[in-house]
C-alpha cells in the first residue's frame, strides 16, 4: 500500500518547508481545537493534531466501506426498534449487584414482563436482568449499561412519545494483513452517539491537498476525494426537524462541560445556521436546570420549543452524575428527536457487536435482506462472548495463554478503553472465575501494514513514525414512524496513530486527522 511519496521522507530539508506550510494551511482551513490550558475559550486557538502526508488506503476497501454503510444504517434502526432483542443481549451486562432469582423452564412473555417489575422495585441501584433465556437469571456488573437500559425500558413502557427517529453513526475498520499479507476491511466498531470529527475532517483534505502541490505532486494531490461528512450531517438533522414539524422549533448540541472540540461542531452547526435552523448549545445541567415537558411530551429549553436533540456528551459514566441521568430520562420521554435515542446507543454497545457474529442473527434483524447481510458479515473480525458458562471460560483460557491475539473490549465508547498484550493477561487472569468478565468482549487483534509518515502536533518535534490508520464511515438515517426517508453514507474519517500507542482517538491525544490516498 506504498503512496508515490516514498522519494519526499528521505528529503529532509523539503519535509521541514513542507510542515510549516501544513501548519499554515490548517489553521487557515480551520482545522482547530482549543488548547488544554483553556479549553472552553476561543481566545487561544491551536491546529487540530494531522499527518503531514495523505496516507496509502486500498481502493477496493475503501469502495467497500462505503457501499456497505446503508446496510450498518439499516441494522442500527432495527436493532433500536427490537425490544426483545436488546433485552436478550444487554440484561446479563445491566446490574451492578448479585441477585439469584428463580430458574423458569418456560421463559414466557408474561414472565419476563412480571421479573421486570419485580426488578424494578428491587430498592438497590442498577438492578436489571442478567440472562433472559430459560437457564438462569441473575443480575450483573456494568451500572452504566444498566442505566441506560431501565430508562430504555420505563420510556417503552410509558410509549414512545418520539415519531421521527435520526441516526447519526460512524463505522470503524481497520485493513487486516492477516497471514498471506492481502488486506482485508475488519470493523473495529461502530459509534452510534457522538461520533465526532465529521466537520474537521471536511477541512484537512485541502491541508494535504496544499502540502503536495508544495512537494511538487499536484497530480496526486488532484486525486484526493472530495470529502465534507458535516454537510451530510447537517442534512439529516435538518430533516428531522422538518419532519417534527415546527418552524419555530430549534436544534440543541447537548454538549460536555469541557469543549475543546468545538468547532468540529460548528462545522455542522454552521450548516444548519445556513439553511435558517436555529441552533442553541446546552449542557446536561441546563437541562436538568431549566428542561420541561408539556402535556403533549414537547420538550422546552428556556422556553424554547426543542425539535432534535443532537448529543455530543453522554456516552461514558463519567458524563453523568444523579442530576445528568434525571435530565437523560426527561429527554428521552420527550417527543423531540433524539440522535441518538436511548435504544440506538445500546444499538452500539460492544456486546450488540458480539452478538451479531453469531449465525443467523443479522439473519433475523435483516430478513429477506441476504446481500445486505452478506456485505455486513464480511467485515466482522472474530468475535467472541465472555458470558458465564463453558464457551466463555474456554476463550477466556485462549486469551490468557495468547494474549498478543486479541483485544479486550469494555461496554465504553469515547476511546482508550481497550486492553493489550499482558495487561488484557493480568485483567482477564483476575476476572476469569467472576461475573465481572461478561462486560467484556474479547475481539482478534487486527494486524494492518504499517507505512512511514509524520505526525504534527503542536509544540511537538517533527520526526517520522511507522503509523497505522483507521478509517470510518458516516451514515445518517431518518425514519419517521415505519418509513425510511433519509439513509445515506455521509463522508469518510481517517485517522492515524504511530504503532506504539495500541488504542485512543484524536480527542484522546493518540491519533491524528488523515486524508485517504486511493491506491
Amino acid at each position: 500500500m506504498a503512496a508515490p511519496w516514498e522519494d519526499v521522507l528521505r528529503n529532509e530539508p523539503a519535509i521541514q518547508e513542507a510542515a510549516s506550510v501544513a501548519v499554515d494551511a490548517a489553521l487557515l482551513e480551520g482545522v482547530l481545537m482549543r488548547t488544554e490550558g483553556e479549553p472552553n475559550a476561543s481566545d487561544v486557538v491551536n491546529y487540530a493534531p494531522f499527518t503531514l502526508l495523505p496516507s496509502a488506503v486500498p481502493s477496493v476497501l475503501f469502495e467497500q466501506a462505503y457501499a456497505v454503510q446503508q446496510d450498518f444504517n439499516l441494522l442500527v434502526d432495527a436493532i433500536s426498534q427490537n425490544r426483545e432483542f436488546l433485552e436478550h443481549t444487554l440484561a446479563s451486562h445491566a446490574g451492578k449487584v448479585t441477585h439469584k432469582l428463580w430458574v423458569l423452564e418456560d421463559w414466557s412473555a408474561l414472565a419476563r414482563e412480571l421479573c421486570w417489575i419485580y426488578l424494578r422495585l428491587l430498592p438497590c441501584a442498577g438492578a436489571t436482568i442478567t440472562d433472559c433465556g430459560p437457564h438462569n437469571l441473575t443480575i450483573k456488573v456494568d451500572d452504566f449499561t444498566a442505566r441506560l437500559f431501565r430508562i430504555h425500558m420505563q420510556v417503552l413502557e410509558e410509549g414512545l412519545a418520539q415519531s421521527v427517529f435520526l441516526g447519526i453513526n460512524r463505522s470503524d475498520y481497520m485493513f487486516d494483513c492477516g497471514v498471506d499479507g492481502t488486506p482485508a476491511l475488519k470493523q473495529i466498531e461502530i459509534n452510534t452517539i457522538a461520533a465526532s470529527f465529521g466537520g474537521l475532517t471536511s477541512r484537512t483534505a485541502a491541508v494535504h491537498g496544499r502540502v503536495l502541490k508544495v512537494l511538487g505532486k499536484s497530480k496526486e494531490a488532484s486525486r484526493l476525494l472530495p470529502n465534507n461528512p458535516s454537510i451530510g450531517l447537517a442534512l439529516g438533522i435538518a430533516k428531522a426537524w422538518e419532519l417534527y414539524g415546527s418552524q419555530s422549533a430549534v436544534v440543541m448540541f447537548l454538549v460536555e462541560e469541557v469543549q475543546r472540540n468545538i468547532f468540529d461542531q460548528r462545522c455542522v452547526e454552521n450548516e444548519l445556521w445556513n439553511r435558517n435552523i436555529r441552533v442553541i448549545r446546552k449542557r446536561f445541567r441546563d437541562v436538568f436546570e431549566k428542561g420541561s415537558l408539556d402535556d403533549a411530551k414537547r420538550l422546552y429549553m428556556d422556553g424554547q420549543e426543542v425539535a432534535v436533540v443532537y448529543y455530543r456528551e453522554g456516552y461514558v459514566p463519567t458524563n453523568y452524575d444523579q442530576q445528568n441521568w434525571e435530565a437523560r430520562l426527561l429527554l428521552e420521554r420527550s417527543r423531540a428527536v433524539k440522535c441518538p435515542d436511548i435504544a440506538t446507543q445500546l444499538a452500539g454497545t460492544k456486546k450488540v457487536q458480539q452478538e451479531l457474529s453469531r449465525p443467523g442473527t443479522l439473519e433475523r434483524l435483516l430478513p429477506g435482506r441476504a446481500e445486505a447481510v452478506a456485505r455486513i458479515r464480511a467485515t466482522f473480525a472474530g468475535l467472541y462472548s465472555l458470558d458465564m458458562g463453558e464457551e466463555g471460560d474456554k476463550i477466556a483460557a485462549t486469551a490468557i495463554a495468547d494474549p498478543d491475539r486479541f483485544v479486550l473490549k469494555p461496554q465504553r465508547e469515547g476511546g482508550g478503553n481497550n486492553l493489550y498484550g499482558e495487561e488484557l493477561r493480568q485483567v482477564l487472569e483476575k476476572i476469569r472465575d467472576s461475573p465481572e468478565r461478561t462486560s467484556y468482549i474479547l475481539m482478534d487483534k487486527i494486524k494492518p501494514q504499517p507505512a512511514i509518515n509524520y505526525l504534527l502536533r503542536a509544540h511537538s518535534p517533527l520526526q517520522a513514525s511507522e503509523c497505522i490508520s483507521e478509517l470510518g464511515i458516516f451514515g445518517v438515517y431518518v425514519r419517521q414512524g415505519k418509513e425510511m426517508v433519509m439513509n445515506k453514507a455521509a463522508g469518510h474519517l481517517l485517522r492515524t496513530k504511530a504503532i506504539e500507542h495500541a488504542d485512543g482517538g484524536v480527542a484522546a491525544g493518540v491519533a491524528v486527522l488523515d486524508t485517504p490516498y486511493l491506491v
